[in-house]
């Protein structure tokens, strides 16, 4: 089960969505089959989320339920699925300057955006000298451009227009651990200090600090963003996953909260940035 993706729970759900159809429908797992004129396994495999259907496969499979009035339900939800679940090696072909501005708009239309961050400086936030270390860091992990890591930074960096304005509104969580994060070197790290206090003191933003050794409610785990209560997406090293399910969202929302009920802001937060630089200084 460790190797899973994140979106084969989608998959086996969906197969479970499958197999009540047939089930609300009286019809056994061999009658499905015949109805469809497939092997018998292929049912078991579908409904068990080992085989992924065609939409094919799932007009038939309704057809034989008469469900044919859930057909573009179906279908829509599994196309969904599909789009869940995006390798970072695929991702990446499209090149890290591109990958920064491809999703501005999104940004831009969010009214409040979640962020939760618990390895380093969340993307938003990040001065052009940490997301150029960041940048070069990920183009010799997944064998892309060097060439393009500034324009890259510069790129990320057009989406901090949005802070402070009052068109939008951003919450971010951030473990401390991701301010002990060595990026960039020590003067790199230092002029981040000074922008995360900053981004702090701007209207309209919330900068929240887990601190070391804090009494654990909830573990720390991978970043992810929720763009309103619309679209979450989180970062694994092998990919980045994409939901809009309500359940999802709603699970996520529960978990920012619980993670933001264990932050620190404002002065606190300041002091937690100023630990982390006086260590930074001591190395």
């Amino acid at each position: 089960m460790a190797d899973l993706q994140p979106s084969d729970a989608a998959k086996k759900a969906f197969g479970v969505r499958l197999r009540e159809l047939r089930m609300d429908a009286g019809l056994s797992g061999a009658a499905i089959a015949e109805r469809c004129e497939w092997g018998a396994s292929k049912v078991s495999k579908i409904e068990h989320g080992t085989q992924n259907p065609s939409e094919a496969d799932i007009r038939a499979w309704a057809t034989a339920c008469g469900a044919e009035d859930q057909v573009a339900a179906l279908i829509g939800a599994h196309r969904e699925i599909e789009q869940m679940w995006i390798e970072v090696k695929r991702d990446q072909r499209a090149g890290m300057k591109h990958i920064q501005i491809r999703d501005m708009p999104l940004f831009e239309r969010t009214k409040l955006l979640r962020v939760y961050e618990a390895v380093h400086i969340p993307g938003y936030l990040q001065t052009f000298g940490y997301a150029s270390a960041q940048f070069t860091i990920h183009a010799h992990q997944f064998g892309t451009r060097l060439e393009d890591v500034e324009q890259a930074a510069r790129n990320r960096l057009e989406r901090q227009r949005f802070l402070g304005t009052g068109m939008n509104s951003f919450v971010f969580v951030m473990e401390a651990s991701a301010l002990y994060s060595n990026v960039g070197g020590a003067e790199v790290m230092s002029e981040q200090f000074d922008h995360l206090l900053k981004v702090a003191a701007m209207p309209y933003v919330s900068i929240g600090i887990i601190p070391l050794g804090q009494p654990r409610s909830l573990f720390q785990g991978e970043g992810f963003y929720i763009f309103d209560e619309q679209l979450v997406r989180q970062e694994f090293w092998s990919g980045l996953l994409r939901t809009s399910r309500p359940e999802d969202i709603r699970y996520f929302l529960r978990t920012f909260d619980a993670l933001k009920d264990q932050a620190v802001f404002g002065a606190a937060a300041a002091e937690q940035i100023e630990a982390a630089r006086s260590r930074l200084q001591e190395i």
